[in-house]
């Protein structure tokens, strides 16, 4: 079995259990960045109060909203990364080692190359995987009547549907979402968001050069104290992979509330400042209309999922290459001194 096989099998299941743990949370988090109007909870109320209200007015269930499609979707997203990412990884290090042969530089793969290999494999990753994106994105923002209406009151909710239907009426199954989508937009719509999408794979770029670089600063140190530079405990790289993963949120998080709010269902009614043409005209009426903090609505909510998911992922992955390199070569020894390539 081949190491960029067992990384992207390892990436994918990793991915999966991360899903899972956090997923009300990136529910919570859709509906926060799709929310225009500063008036309503989303827009005021934190991740928890706002998960309490779904449950109270909408279910459990809605807290789960594509899930299903979510972990497929995560499961292709880290597979394919990690699976490209090991490819490049390799190819960059071989023409490092080929360069140190000729006295340039010390066989290392530096800063620069370590992002160029995860914007390559980002963009792979985005190209592939977008139209699973745009279904999970409109099944999570899909709202339910409230269910402990009475019949006064679901009567004006009828009312709000005929005004609003891309908040009450977006179809919850799959099957329907995709019909829907398709009937909208045509081929093209399953590709919505692909653009800030495509810009975004400097996200797990910035993400990967922080954690490589802490990782081989702790390993050096360790070499330096004669303790060793291998066997790093599963907190170590949870911490990293956290570390890691809140510099690069922090940078390019407007870029995730511009792609959600072109996902999602357009609002079909008189005002303009609900209609996105695309992703310069989205970012232009955000900002107009709802000023900077507009690109950062459900920030805090975005940091806590996603530096928590890819902790866990990080250290999940890491557990699973030694399992799987174990139970490929049956030798103990290997699980030390090889560790996965794409984390060094």
């Amino acid at each position: 079995m081949s190491d960029a096989l067992i990384n992207g099998v390892a990436g994918a299941g990793g991915g999966i259990i991360a899903q899972l743990l956090t997923y009300p949370l990136q529910t919570v988090n859709a509906r926060q960045q799709t929310e225009r109007d500063p008036s309503k909870p989303a827009f005021k109320d934190g991740a928890v109060r706002q998960m309490c209200l779904v449950v109270k007015h909408e279910g459990w269930e809605r807290l789960y909203g594509g899930l299903m499609p979510s972990l497929v979707g995560t499961a292709a997203s880290q597979g394919v990364y990690y699976y490209f990412y090991q490819i490049f990884r390799s190819r960059a290090e071989a023409a490092a080692l080929q360069r140190s042969r000729r006295g340039i530089g010390d066989g290392s793969v530096g800063m620069l190359q370590s992002l160029t290999v995860a914007a390559l494999s980002g963009c792979v990753n985005v190209l592939l995987t977008n139209p699973i994106w745009v279904i999970v994105t409109r099944m999570q923002t899909h709202r339910k009547a409230n269910k402990q209406q009475s019949p006064l009151d679901l009567t004006c909710v009828l009312d709000k549907a005929l005004q609003a239907p891309a908040v009450e009426n977006i179809p919850h199954k799959t099957i329907h979402v995709i019909q829907d989508l398709y009937k909208e937009a045509g081929f093209l719509g399953f590709w919505k968001g692909v653009v800030p999408a495509l810009i975004m794979v400097s996200n797990p770029a910035i993400q990967f050069m922080l954690y490589e670089t802490l990782l081989k600063k702790l390993k050096k140190r360790r070499a330096s104290n004669l303790k060793g530079a291998d066997g790093l405990t599963a907190l170590e790289i949870f911490l990293l992979g956290a570390v890691a993963k809140l510099g690069a949120t922090v940078v390019t998080y407007p870029l995730l509330v511009v792609k959600a709010r072109l996902q999602v269902k357009q609002i079909i009614d008189d005002d303009k400042r609900h209609r996105y043409k695309g992703t310069f005209d989205a970012i232009t009426k955000m900002i107009r209309y709802e000023g900077l903090s507009g690109l950062y609505k459900g920030m805090s909510t975005k940091i806590v999922q996603s530096v928590f998911a890819s902790a866990l992922l990080f250290m999940i992955k890491e557990e699973l290459v030694k399992g799987a390199r174990l139970l490929v070569t049956g030798n103990t020894s290997l699980v030390k001194k090889l560790p996965s390539k794409p984390l060094r």
